[in-house]
């Protein structure tokens, strides 16, 4: 079809497939089966392009499977290396603009597929010398989808995309993991009340409650990257079910070896590849990963919006860096809005993974048809958590202070230290003092004092920093722990973290 008055050439080109004739924009390189496929699924608005690694990854496998049937004399020299390059182009971050069709989708992935083998024939076509659309010398589902089918291709390539992408999630882990160990050495001798049940418990530094926060974290970058490596046993080969029709016997293998010689990573071919193709239990298990890492990270902002709340009426411990003006009404409000976005991205992960669930559960037989959803949720999660973590070391943890003499003030007030003194004065006697320190809100240590049950040295003893923060050997006898008593000649303990009152005589 030409436009009347254009001088430019057509404006599109015809293409034919099962259900008839359309009209092809002339200057897409996608055909006539991913347009279908841009009008049925209107859903997200979120098209493949928008996640580049999956792009790439459905290139490698279309690289690795021309390669392999080249190799086994089912596809011509000319045509092999046409798509190589093609699909070079594509890994490289060419023609992903083309990616169009949306990644929520009918079909079990087939539209993505089909997207896939136009964009590289229509670009081999060119590389050839001929024009897009012109499919008799190089074809979509006889070339580039050669030995292939959308089931066994679809789950591998998302497989590796997964691959491709987490390593970036895992690095922003380890980022807010240096930038909490970072901010935990430096306050490292600074005390604080601890707290169970949002309930005075026992002092602590605020360093251990930072690197407490470091460590959960910590403990999920292994797990993930072993869970990860499940994604390495693939089905190509598999085709439609499992059965491997349509293709050579040593197809799979060498499909598989030629996928593991372009992208670094050592896949292996699934033992049964029915089973395979219709599995989704790897998947489950990561986002399930993703999970456990977002409601960490979720209770960790809550923490942080809590212990910096105020700055008047709450707990006004710690002070985020203020990075925009919170109230359109309340002036110099500033409210921990980088704690709260932290929290909406992990809800949405937490969501994301339910639908994960729901869809592996929902497969039927031989083929799970919702893994464009599973795609979706798993690829998201995996983007998002890796910024939001960015962003919660770079733009909260980072510049985060702490108000000494908040939290020196409510130690002093406070009856938990009076746990550090039950090895010394017993239960019984720690309980009289804490029930009267409630009572008449006088400080613990004034109370000790005032009974005679230790003189000052060794209360100053048992009320350091070392003694309150960490396990030490005592006895009922009031002997001070070692490392105090070390503190205490070195001249270290200066002062009580509570204030002694002079006593008489």
């Amino acid at each position: 079809m030409t436009i009347p008055g254009s001088t430019t050439g057509p404006a599109t080109r015809t293409e034919h497939d099962l259900l008839g004739d359309r009209e092809v924009p002339a200057d897409a390189y996608y055909g006539v089966q991913t347009l279908r496929a841009q009008e049925n699924f209107r859903i997200t608005d979120v098209p493949l392009s928008h996640f580049p690694r999956l792009i790439e990854a459905l290139a490698q496998v279309k690289r690795a499977t021309a390669r392999a049937n080249h190799g086994l004399g089912a596809l011509d020299d000319e045509r092999a290396a046409a798509i190589e390059q093609a699909c070079a182009e594509i890994v490289d971050g060419e023609l992903h603009e083309n990616f169009v069709v949306d990644m929520i989708q009918g079909g079990a992935g087939t539209s993505t597929n089909m997207n896939a083998n136009e964009v590289i024939a229509n670009r081999a076509l060119e590389i050839l010398g001929h024009r897009k659309g012109e499919y008799e010398h190089l074809h979509p589902n006889n070339h580039v989808n050669l030995a292939q089918s959308t089931n066994d291709v679809y789950p591998t390539s998302l497989r590796l995309g997964i691959l491709l992408t987490f390593p970036a999630l895992v690095e922003s882990m380890e980022h807010l993991i240096s930038t909490l160990r970072a901010k935990g050495d430096e306050y490292s001798q600074v005390l604080k009340m601890g707290r169970t049940q949002m309930q005075d418990a026992v002092p602590m530094t605020v360093g251990q409650e930072f690197n407490a926060w470091a460590t959960t974290i910590e403990e999920d970058v292994e797990r993930l990257t072993r869970t990860a490596a499940a994604f390495q046993e693939i089905n190509l080969g598999a085709t439609a079910i499992g059965t491997g029709i349509t293709t050579d016997p040593r197809y799979a293998q060498r499909a598989t070896e030629e996928l593991t010689a372009l992208t670094g990573i050592e896949f292996v071919v699934a033992a049964d590849l029915v089973e395979a193709t219709s599995d989704t239990g790897a998947f489950v298990t990561f986002s399930g990963i993703l999970r456990r890492i977002a409601v960490k990270i979720s209770k960790i902002c809550n923490d942080l919006r809590l212990l910096s709340s105020g700055p008047r009426a709450g707990f006004h411990e710690i002070n985020l860096p203020s990075v925009q003006p919170g109230s359109s009404i309340m002036p110099g409000k500033v409210n921990p809005v980088i704690p709260e976005v932290v929290n909406q991205v992990a809800f949405e992960v937490i969501g994301n993974d339910l639908t994960v669930a729901f869809a592996a559960e929902g497969g039927q037989l031989q083929l799970n048809a919702f893994e464009p959803v599973i795609a979706f949720n798993i690829l998201e999660s995996t983007r998002i958590m890796t910024r939001a973590m960015n962003t919660l070391a770079d733009r909260c943890i980072a510049g985060i202070t702490v108000n000494e003499d908040v939290l020196e003030n409510d130690l002093r007030r406070s009856i938990g230290v009076v746990t550090a003194l039950v090895p010394v004065i017993g239960y019984a006697a720690a309980t009289d003092v804490a029930a009267t320190a409630l009572e008449t809100g006088r400080p613990v240590a004034d109370l000790v004092l005032e009974r005679g049950l230790l003189d000052e040295t060794r209360l100053k003893a048992l009320l350091s920093p070392a003694s309150m923060t960490s396990p030490h050997r005592s006895s009922p006898t009031g002997t001070m722990p070692a490392v105090a008593e070390e503190q205490l000649d070195s001249g270290e303990i200066t002062r009580l973290p509570v204030e002694a009152p002079a006593t008489e005589g």
